[in-house]
């Protein structure tokens, strides 16, 4: 009630504006993430479809990377078709509810990609430090556990945040000056106390990415540690070489994302523009790089 005592409306329906400042680049600015969106399309789709119709592949380093794959055309349809109709078409209107819905879907299918960077850590520990054991560890039906483990940590973590952002009144205003919506850049249009947002979403980040960090970094610290005690040089560098490809990944997913928290934090003088971009990058170079690491990596692929 006290919210509408100051304005007298509650908004449900929000503008998106792209990238203040720079309407008149937003063709230019559309075709290098329409050419990255459609790569990270065509390339994951591929690799989904060589391991699944490719018998060989059906084990589960293969199959992680199948579910890295999809995790990560989610991810990228999550925001790129809104900027895109932002841009060619100026459709900058979108509801509360589809704005709760996309930043759901956002953050919820970057924890899961999260999780699955840890899984497959994981699975590189057990397959040099236990390669007479590896299959009969990682069962298909332990890998099919371990996907549903996954999505549904990262689901239920995020799943509050409707509740949290639905119970809110938005009456100080409707325009976001960005090409998506995400939480706290949502929450504080609001005219209530969003202190249990802000806490919220700092309890998700350390409970799931940042743990998903620790947890990997001691895992390629007990890989490191294994490989280093092989005797053969040959097998140590082949050892190697089957980490290389997924700490490349690990470096793409999580090095923009840091590198966008950094330059929000500490790079105040730096255009608003400027941060919007760099989160459109941080969203598609993952998923549209990722297959081709593994495609150049990988001989089996």
């Amino acid at each position: 009630m006290a919210s509408f005592n100051h304005t007298g409306v509650n908004h449900i329906v929000f503008y998106l504006l792209g990238i203040p400042g720079r309407e008149d680049l937003h063709i230019w600015i559309s075709i290098p993430l329409l050419i990255s969106y459609v790569f990270a399309l065509l390339g994951n789709g591929l690799l989904i479809y060589i391991i699944l119709t490719k018998s060989s592949l059906h084990e589960p380093m293969y199959l992680f990377l199948c579910m890295l794959a999809g995790v990560d055309i989610v991810f990228a349809t999550t925001t790129e078709p809104k900027a895109l109709a932002i841009f060619w078409f100026n459709n900058r209107e979108i509801s509360l509810n589809s704005c709760i819905a996309q930043l759901y879907f956002q953050h919820s299918f970057f924890i899961s990609e999260s999780g699955i960077l840890l899984i497959m850590a994981f699975d590189r520990y057990i397959a040099i430090c236990y390669p007479l054991r590896y299959t009969m560890i990682l069962t298909h039906s332990l890998i099919g556990k371990i996907g549903v483990a996954v999505f549904l940590r990262a689901h239920c973590t995020i799943f509050p945040m409707i509740f949290l952002l639905k119970r809110l009144t938005f009456c100080r205003n409707n325009i976001l000056p960005h090409t998506f919506c995400e939480h706290i850049g949502l929450a504080k249009y609001a005219c209530d106390d969003i202190r249990i947002n802000i806490w919220y979403g700092f309890f998700v980040l350390m409970s799931t990415v940042i743990l998903d960090i620790v947890l990997i970094f001691v895992s390629y610290t007990l890989i490191l540690h294994a490989i280093y005690r092989i005797p053969s040089r040959d097998a140590c560098h082949k050892a190697l070489n089957i980490c290389g490809s997924h700490v490349c990944v690990i470096v793409l997913f999580y090095g923009p994302g840091i590198f966008l928290v950094l330059t929000q934090r500490f790079g105040r003088h730096i255009p608003l523009h400027v941060h919007i971009l760099l989160a459109n990058v941080s969203m598609l170079v993952p998923p549209m790089l990722n297959p081709i690491i593994y495609g150049v990596k990988i001989k089996q692929i």
